[in-house]
């Protein structure tokens, strides 16, 4: 069984909605998936919000999803890491450079343009040597930051929208996006 662990700042809205997306559509499709979510700024025990859980009732799922503070724990526990936008992705390989192999966000782990993907597994590797190397007191080389940026000019953004503080319809779009992309992410585990 795949552990696949969401990563949103507050998991009150995108991580929690990613989760029971994805369980229940892992689920109609015979796919064995244990997932959980989690924040980078969460405060655990926290109910979802109000249009999050409303999001996840019109989609019939029901789960009962509280808010998670991010610990190494969710990370050694999961096998694939997937963060909500670029940011989430950005601090957890920087406290978690280890892990740096089993994270993306969301919409890059569902991309198939493979000249995308290898701009991705580029940019991932630079990053990560980097933030390695700040870890360990080393400085980073110019060409390697210059190439960082330069990647990042050139691939689309996969961000998912951050409804919080928004109307249901802010939620219902950004439910729209996540399930897009948990549906190819089906695809690819298939």
């Amino acid at each position: 069984m795949k552990h696949i662990l969401f990563i949103c700042t507050g998991n009150t809205c995108r991580s929690p909605m990613a989760e029971g997306l994805l369980r229940k559509a892992a689920k109609e499709r015979g796919i064995s998936l244990s997932v959980r979510s989690a924040g980078v700024a969460a405060t655990d025990g926290s109910a979802i919000s109000r249009h999050a859980k409303a999001v996840l009732q019109d989609h019939n799922v029901h789960d009962v999803i509280t808010s998670s503070s991010l610990t190494s724990e969710h990370v050694e526990w999961a096998d694939l890491i997937l963060t909500l936008t670029g940011s989430h992705k950005q601090h957890v390989l920087h406290y978690f450079p280890n892990a740096a192999d089993r994270i993306y966000t969301l919409k890059e782990y569902a991309e198939d343009d493979i000249k995308v993907l290898e701009d991705l597994k580029e940019r991932d590797r630079l990053y990560a040597e980097w933030e390695m190397k700040r870890a360990l007191g080393q400085e980073t080389e110019p060409f390697d930051r210059q190439r960082i940026i330069e990647i990042q000019q050139r691939i689309p953004s996969f961000d998912i929208s951050d409804p919080f503080g928004g109307s249901r319809e802010d939620y219902d779009v950004t439910a729209a996006e996540i399930r897009a992309a948990v549906e190819r992410v089906l695809d690819k585990l298939r």
